[in-house]
């Protein structure tokens, strides 16, 4: 955009455009996906919906309920509580970790998963989706499934990366977050979402259990977040160190094994149903340096928070009506507010703190377990201790 040739200057409009020039960035930087960014409060509000397990609709059962409220319970329990959340909490967006339908018992996939995702397609609110070990398992593929998914309503969904030729799986992407409209961090991405497809079953036949992130989706990954780092650390607005990300799939790692009551958030009902071999991507993670938490499904009865190496590795806990349970202990979400920094002029910065907590699908939709899973202030204070510790 020109500017036209005044006779004279204020200091102030001349403040004005170096602030302007210094702030400025392309638009080019944030990729052509771009749709997503925090709101003029400073937060970026985050709904997980884990393991739905939709089929039919009303003629499908719930599982793990008391007998009193089996007549009367179907499928239409988990949409009422897809409305509830968001009506309560009213997400920037909403990211469903898998097993969004059952496919054993959904005669027509592509109406369950039409059914499954109404309440998201109606709020207009944007959202995202991976795939679990159950999606494929009606009458369309793994890949039919994801395909679906990406041409629904208000879904920033994908295939697959463009740019990765030959990636494992269905539904490996990301998205950007921009800061706030007119702030410094208006293009650039305050925080990155990744999402992977954990895969279903293993497929080689002396590895027996649950599929696994590969090889070709970790070298993505990293391929990824060096890209966005890179972006984040350069002129204007050059920044010390990367972006907060967050990843989100289906399968919880090998690593989500390494807690036990002392040293996490929630609870721990069930084993961890993680792949039978351990392919390092938390390893690939940590090295990346820019992943402060995970989130997964996958395990209903687990919902807890755990830190290891820096990485927050999370369950949202069993949402579905139709997916396993245990009586009386309700149906859960996840809910994740990142907060940015309010600089000195009265804008805003980059992100300060990444906060959860969980929500129960009971009469007042009791909210439990809020902790922080990361800040600027407490990683200041690890890299201190670190630093003290290597001396």
């Amino acid at each position: 955009m020109g500017k036209k040739n005044k006779p004279s200057l204020s200091l102030s409009h001349f403040v004005g455009v170096v602030v302007f020039s210094l702030c400025f960035v392309p638009k080019s930087v944030l990729g052509v996906k771009q749709e997503l960014r925090f709101g003029k409060n400073g937060e970026f509000k985050i709904l997980q919906v884990a393991d739905m397990h939709f089929a039919d609709g009303k003629t499908t059962p719930c599982l793990d309920v008391f007998p009193k409220q089996m007549p009367s319970c179907s499928d239409i329990n988990t949409t009422s509580f897809v409305e509830r959340m968001i009506q309560a909490e009213k997400p920037d967006f909403i990211v469903f970790t898998g097993d969004n339908i059952f496919g054993i018992d959904a005669i027509d996939a592509a109406k369950s998963l039409n059914a499954a995702f109404r309440p998201a397609i109606a709020s207009n609110i944007p959202w995202a989706a991976v795939l679990g070990n159950h999606d494929q398992e009606s009458t369309l593929s793994r890949e039919g499934v994801m395909k679906h998914v990406v041409g629904l309503k208000n879904t920033l969904s994908q295939v697959n990366p463009a740019e990765a030729h030959i990636i494992d799986g269905f539904g490996n992407y990301n998205l950007e977050i921009g800061g706030v409209k007119g702030s410094c961090f208006e293009n650039k991405s305050a925080l990155n979402l990744y999402f992977l497809d954990s895969g279903d079953y293993s497929t080689v036949p002396a590895i027996r259990g649950y599929g696994w992130i590969k090889p070709s989706q970790q070298l993505w990954f990293q391929r990824t977040s060096a890209k966005l780092q890179r972006a984040y650390m350069r002129q204007p607005e050059k920044q010390k160190g990367p972006a907060p990300g967050l990843v989100y799939f289906h399968i919880p790692l090998p690593e989500f094994a390494s807690f036990d009551s002392s040293n996490f958030t929630g609870v721990r009902q069930e084993g961890i149903s993680s792949a039978s071999v351990n392919s390092g991507f938390f390893t690939t993670m940590v090295e990346a340096g820019d992943v402060k938490a995970v989130f997964t499904g996958h395990d209903h009865l687990n919902d807890f928070c755990g830190e290891l190496t820096g990485i927050q590795l999370c369950y949202a806990g069993g949402f579905g009506y139709h997916a396993y349970g245990k009586a009386g202990w309700s149906r859960r979400a996840r809910v994740v507010v990142a907060s940015l920094e309010k600089t000195g002029k009265g804008s805003w910065g980059d992100v300060k703190s990444i906060k959860t907590w969980k929500r129960l699908d009971d009469v007042n939709l009791t909210a439990i377990d809020r902790q922080v899973l990361w800040s600027k202030s407490l990683a200041r204070v690890h890299r201190k201790k670190q630093a003290g510790d290597h001396e």
